[in-house]
């Protein structure tokens, strides 16, 4: 068993045992993370049409796969957690003629291809490559299953500041009477790929894994693979003066949000 498989089953194994988890704490609106930071750049770059067919990678418990629906998209969801598709199913009662769930893995290709050659015309993933141990599957068969022209958008953790043992810094100064603070963030490492555990949600019952690459992994991956990069967003935080000084990200953008056109 190779390396990556086992990464794979690792990565699965604990998102089975986290599925309940989260997806209690995510609930229908998700949190303010993914309604500030995620959604609103994602759906833009995404410009969703009625009527078109998009897939939903790494669908989580549907949160999004059901927004599509409600935007008119015919969607099919999957993911490689079955309880997480169980969790999906039980929220998505009213949507099951517009949504199609499904488990599959992202890293086994010809899983993948029996979704569907050319038959969509947008693909997305909300923070979920970064959860994905191998990504060049995926990667080769979007070029099949998206049409021409077609587009995947995706988003991802910022790795320039959010790799691994990366330090979060809050500072107070007082500055001729004034008390000054500030947010920074101290990274050591950053270009080499390597794969680290992580706590997503305070209390979460045990930490999942992620696979940290450098943003010219990503570029070059697709670039190589007959896409193009014609979107790109890095959104922050909008100043909330009643947050008490917690870690905001104001200045610096905790996620970067791709688009990917299908030459």
């Amino acid at each position: 068993m190779s390396e990556w498989k086992e990464l794979t089953n690792e990565s699965q194994t604990r998102w089975d045992g986290i599925a309940e988890f989260w997806d209690e704490y995510m609930g229908e609106h998700s949190n303010r993370f993914h309604r500030e930071i995620v959604r609103p750049k994602t759906e833009e770059l995404l410009a969703v049409v009625e009527g078109q067919t998009i897939l939903d990678i790494a669908c989580g418990n549907g949160n999004f796969s059901r927004r599509l629906a409600d935007l008119g998209a015919k969607v099919v969801a999957f993911d490689y957690s079955p309880k997480m598709i169980e969790r999906a199913k039980l929220r998505s009662k009213d949507y099951l003629n517009r949504i199609d769930y499904q488990v599959v893995d992202a890293t086994n290709y010809d899983s993948l291809i029996e979704l569907g050659t050319e038959k969509y015309d947008r693909a997305v993933a909300n923070m979920a490559l970064m959860d994905i141990a191998d990504i060049t599957c995926l990667t080769r068969a979007l070029q099949q299953l998206l049409k021409q022209n077609g587009v995947f958008v995706f988003s991802i953790p910022h790795p320039c500041f959010q790799a691994p043992n990366t330090r979060k810094i809050h500072e107070t100064e007082d500055i001729n009477g004034q008390i000054v603070t500030r947010n920074s963030v101290q990274i050591s490492k950053y270009l080499a790929p390597e794969p680290f555990e992580t706590i997503g949600i305070k209390g979460q019952p045990v930490p999942h894994i992620i696979f940290h690459r450098p943003l010219s992994y990503y570029v070059n991956l697709f670039l190589s693979s007959n896409f193009v990069l014609d979107g790109w967003e890095e959104p922050s935080f909008q100043k909330d003066e009643n947050s008490n000084n917690r870690f905001d990200w104001y200045e610096l953008p905790p996620a970067v949000i791709f688009r990917f056109r299908k030459l």
